[in-house]
């Protein structure tokens, strides 16, 4: 049990650890997002380009 007080820092430690992955998966289901909306969009005027001719 001593490990994961680390001496009464426990508390600090472990709440940035889980700050830190709070913010890496919100940012890689963010940046996933962003591309599909890309992707998408992209299919979407090739789309367009193809119907023209």
């Amino acid at each position: 049990m001593e490990a994961l007080g680390m001496g009464g820092y426990g508390a600090y430690v472990w709440s940035c650890y889980g700050l830190t992955l709070i913010v890496l998966v919100l940012s890689n289901w963010q940046a996933r997002a962003r591309h599909k909306r890309v992707y998408r969009d992209i299919e979407v005027r090739i789309k367009a380009l193809e119907d023209r001719q």
